[in-house]
């Protein structure tokens, strides 16, 4: 079975296949898909980590999603909206620690007003983070769930070069389970292809161990990420949140959640060589060393939290949530070290595309 790891074909690989590899234990198999995925990420990623300083600028949201603590029926959350100044001075934090990029997530809105804000807030921060380090400012992505085109194209149009819209699942009938009836499939899929072919580096993701969920499913998804030509990826476990109505127990134990998630990083890094992948916090907060995990499976983008300390606790997608940034300074120095016994090299300055987004813009020029 080792040899069938490092002889898989990554246009014609079977779903039944993706299964088997998704379902590895701990043995031989396993760290032969690792191995397989870490010799993937070195040849076409080079041992290159990138950090994206997070900043999550409101979790004001206008949906209903029934898995997330900041759905606009839960009201036992403080609602925010970061100033421009707020949001300034985090992304300037970035900048001193070194970050090339950064990420600016928020619960849902669509109206005039928050594109303004936010278009507003990246003018600014490429303006001011503009550096001999960084000459062309910090690059910035984004994460504000679906948009019209028109307001997308605003964005764009504003400096942001990046955004990250997770398809949560592509099976259609658990993704109308876990979302009320006012989203669509199609409609995330249309947004999707919306911001491909506006130009941004565009990612996506799904959340590992929903209710209901099989690794068929999962398999299905590292497709999906193929097919849509995506050149970034963030996944993780589904962790539940109290607050929230989605029904049904999760698909698997937090030990097997944690195990399929680091599969499903390799997997997907076989199945798509030259994508960014990150190693996300839920990850962390299924194991203590869970980014350095990932970054063993495959992963090769990390996301500190940058958001104001007395604003990041109301921002709580699940129950739990680990925080890694420099606040935590022993933990940050110690992250470091780990990155760098593990042969990787944490790069400072640097945007990071991935190397499939430059190909696939190269190719339509």
């Amino acid at each position: 079975m080792t040899d069938n790891i490092s002889a898989l074909d990554q246009q014609n690989i079977s779903i039944k296949r993706l299964a088997q590899i998704l379902s590895c234990k701990p043995g031989e198999e396993r760290e032969a898909l690792r191995l397989q995925a870490q010799k993937i990420t070195f040849d076409n990623l080079s041992r290159a980590i990138y950090f994206r300083g997070l900043i999550e600028i409101s979790n004001v949201c206008t949906l209903d999603c029934r898995y997330c603590g900041i759905r606009q029926s839960n009201r036992s959350v403080r609602r925010y909206t970061l100033s421009h100044d707020e949001v300034l001075a985090a992304a300037m934090e970035c900048v001193e620690m070194g970050y090339g990029s950064i990420l600016l997530q928020s619960g849902e809105r669509t109206d005039d007003a928050f594109i303004d804000y936010v278009s507003e807030i990246i003018r600014a921060i490429k303006t001011k983070s503009r550096s001999e380090k960084l000459p062309d400012g910090l690059a910035i992505g984004l994460s504000l769930g679906e948009q019209s085109e028109k307001s997308l194209e605003r964005l764009y149009n504003a400096g942001a070069t990046r955004y990250l819209l997770r398809i949560e699942t592509t099976n259609p009938e658990l993704f109308a389970r876990i979302h009320p009836s006012s989203q669509s499939f199609e409609n995330r899929l249309s947004c999707l292809r919306s911001l491909r072919n506006i130009g941004f580096m565009t990612g996506t993701g799904v959340m590992i161990g929903l209710p209901g969920q099989t690794l068929e499913m999962l398999a299905s998804d590292i497709l999906f990420f193929r097919d849509e030509d995506v050149d970034m990826i963030g996944m993780g476990p589904y962790l539940i949140h109290p607050d929230t109505p989605l029904p049904g127990a999760p698909a698997m134990s937090n030990e097997e959640l944690f195990r399929v998630s680091l599969n499903m990083i390799a997997a997907t890094r076989i199945v798509c060589p030259g994508v960014n992948i990150a190693a996300t916090t839920a990850l962390e907060t299924l194991h203590p060393e869970g980014r350095q995990t990932g970054i063993a499976f495959g992963a090769n983008v990390v996301m500190p939290s940058h958001t104001p300390l007395y604003r990041s606790s109301d921002y709580n997608l699940y129950k739990g949530k680990a925080r890694l940034s420099r606040d935590n300074g022993d933990t940050w120095e110690r992250f470091l070290e780990d990155v760098k016994s593990m042969g990787r090299v944490p790069s400072f300055y640097a945007w990071g595309d991935s190397p499939h987004f430059t190909a696939r813009t190269e190719s339509h020029d």
